[in-house]
């Protein structure tokens, strides 16, 4: 094999000096940063740490090389192959070694070499707890622990914030929705639904993540042997490839890994669950809004991640719940145009594109803020984080800038009430749909589409996460999806001045169908001058929920009912000469599970019925969406 004269410079620069810190280790093989970490780094790999019932979690220990006296501690929990001599968590080291932090990074249980069983969030009120009070007695510790982490390594976090852990000085969650149970008028129940609809994200990551065969060593090792065993077998399964879009549409949908040869695990329990009020969700990690918060955070969300409405939901909640007063008043949340745990210098330094849209240049130093709040957190130091820094800073979309507010949204916003109007032809890009201001007049005819199930609308960009490549999540024109008959269009008329929409857009919707039961998807659409769709956010809300929960109701046939589903979260400018466009249709697939219209147990069934639906607008019947609508600065 040949070996550039590039990376044999890189390799012996790493064999005979210390690089400075600006290096870029990424470019340098595992062997090479393993170097840099020994001449930087005690490293501990593999110590067993004990839970409260017995269970010892695998946890490698990164400590500044020769360190005297105690030093502040940064938490990573992960139930991702991390722990196993990987570059990615070498660099981590590196990178909180330099700040002069010392560095855990824990497999949660049940998770290659962690013991026991593993469960969604890995028990944070236990076993997240039991690691902060382990570390706060070590010798090399000052009794100070940060957390942080994206996706899952922010999510358990969040139920830990409520148990208050006197060690538990400051967190850094990270695109963290599947943590949240119910916060406000959102019920995801860790992204599992929006709007009642299941979400197929997760049935693509958990046969991904979810090993219910998972491998153990005998429990008696010692931590040299499980480190020496770790070395040479991670016990990362690896299972075989899937064709992810023919399986996807696999019906009974609870069937759906067990086709596929997968043992009963996680899908199974959570699949069967009787929806978003179903009393199981409250046993497991997830955080809920009649929790306290005891710990000060700065958060980091992104405007096309699969939940960005319950993520600033809860750092409302977080500021305002009274179990903690120094948290609440030390929340902070920075908001991207990213895609999920899109906040490396690397996607945020210059020119961003979402999609078909450019972003402008973003040029915002994440790594930068993280240790700035840690500093101020962990080691004291007012100056690193000021009490000045604005509470709420985001990228408004469209005008490709950045805002800051002192809460959100914005207490200047202010709702303005555009209506779906038509003459009962709205059907594709080609029909008479308009946005108006104007409120229907007497005897406005409804739009009619028929949702069949069996063809199902086209996920195309939005919010998403996580799903093998399902939906490329991101601001993509939806044009191809506006030509089909069984897709509402409704339009403003180009605006004469920039209107900045930054908060929760709600739409309301009055609606019919024959069917049982359906679902309504509603699309947030910036269109530019010359004609490029750009999706700026998307929800859904099944019909039998539109009382509730905990009340499902099926729908009469022909009667008119209130659907209202969960609001879009955004942030976006819509410049002079753009218009504003909502879509309505009945799916939204890949991303949200079909709807079979039968007003049975959906996700058992694999029969289906078309349904005939129907947006209502005439006077006493109106559909509209309420726009959060910042004023011009003057």
């Amino acid at each position: 094999m040949r070996v550039s004269a590039k990376v044999c410079a890189a390799v012996m620069v790493l064999a005979t000096a210390s690089p400075s810190w600006a290096q870029d280790y990424s470019q340098f093989s595992d062997a090479a940063i393993d170097r840099e970490l020994s001449q930087k780094a005690d490293v501990t790999m593999f110590e067993m740490v004990p839970m409260r019932d017995g269970v010892r979690l695998a946890t490698n220990i990164y400590r500044p090389k020769g360190a005297k006296g105690p030093l502040p501690t940064i938490l990573i929990k992960t139930p991702y192959n991390e722990l196993s001599y990987k570059v990615r968590s070498s660099l981590n080291a590196l990178e909180a070694i330099k700040h002069g932090y010392v560095l855990v990074l824990q497999n949660e249980r049940g998770r290659f070499y962690s013991e026991g069983d593993w469960e969604i969030l890995g028990k944070p009120q236990t076993d997240g707890y039991d690691t902060l009070s382990w570390i706060a007695k070590q010798p090399w510790s000052n009794g100070k622990v940060g957390t942080r982490g994206c996706s899952s390594s922010a999510e358990w976090q969040l139920a830990l914030a409520a148990q208050n852990h006197p060690a538990h000085a400051a967190m850094v969650p990270q695109s963290s929705g599947a943590g949240i149970g119910k916060v406000g008028e959102f019920e995801e129940q860790g992204n599992w639904y929006t709007g009642g609809v299941p979400r197929n994200l997760f049935f693509v990551w958990l046969y991904g993540v979810d090993n219910p065969l998972n491998p153990q060593p005998p429990k008696d090792l010692d931590q040299p042997t499980i480190a020496r065993l770790a070395r040479y077998n991670d016990l990362a399964p690896n299972k075989p490839a899937v064709d992810w879009p023919k399986q996807i549409r696999h019906l009974p949908v609870a069937d759906m890994l067990k086709d596929l040869g997968e043992p009963p695990g996680t899908f199974e329990e959570l699949i069967n669950r009787k929806g978003p009020a179903d009393p199981a969700w409250r046993k497991g990690g997830l955080y809920h809004d009649d929790k306290g918060w005891g710990v000060p955070a700065l958060w980091f969300n992104s405007w096309y991640d699969v939940s960005i409405g319950p993520n600033l939901a809860l750092f409302n909640h977080a500021r305002t719940v009274n179990s903690d007063k120094e948290a609440s008043a030390n929340q902070y949340v920075v908001v991207t145009p990213s895609n999920h745990c899109g906040f490396t210098s690397k996607v945020l330094s210059g020119p961003y594109t979402s999609g078909d849209r450019p972003m402008g240049s973003i040029d915002f130093d994440a790594e930068k803020e993280v240790y700035a709040f840690f500093d101020r957190w962990l080691k004291g130091d007012t100056a690193a984080f000021p009490a000045s820094t604005p509470p709420v800073r985001y990228y408004s979309m469209g005008a490709n800038a950045w805002r800051q507010s002192a809460q959100w949204p914005p207490q200047q916003a202010k709702t303005v009430r555009f209506y779906l109007r038509s003459a009962g032809r709205a059907n594709s890009l080609n029909g008479d749909g308009k946005l108006s201001t104007a409120a229907p007049a007497a005897g406005e005819k409804p739009d009619r589409y028929v949702y069949d199930p069996a063809n199902p609308v086209q996920t195309i960009g939005g919010g998403d996460c996580c799903n093998g490549g399902l939906v490329i999540a991101g601001a993509f024109d939806q044009r191809p999806i506006e030509a089909r008959d069984d897709v509402l269009v409704y339009t403003s008329e180009p605006l004469t001045e920039a209107m900045e929409v930054t908060g929760f857009v709600r739409p309301v919707l009055h609606v019919s169908s024959d069917a049982k039961d359906t679902d309504f998807a509603v699309k947030l659409v910036d269109v530019a001058p010359d004609g490029a769709a750009y999706i700026i956010g998307d929800t859904i809300m099944r019909a039998r929920y539109r009382d509730g929960y905990d009340k499902p109701k099926m729908l009469a046939p022909g009667a008119v009912s209130v659907v209202k589903p969960t609001p879009i979260t955004t942030s976006n400018t819509f410049l002079p000469g753009h218009r504003i466009r909502i879509e309505i249709t009945s799916s939204n697939f890949p991303k949200f599970v079909r709807n079979l219209n039968t007003g049975g147990d959906n996700e058992k069934e694999a029969t289906f019925v078309v349904a005939r639906n129907a947006i209502h607008h005439a006077v006493g019947q109106a559909s509209y969406v309420e726009f959060p609508v910042v004023p011009a600065a003057k």
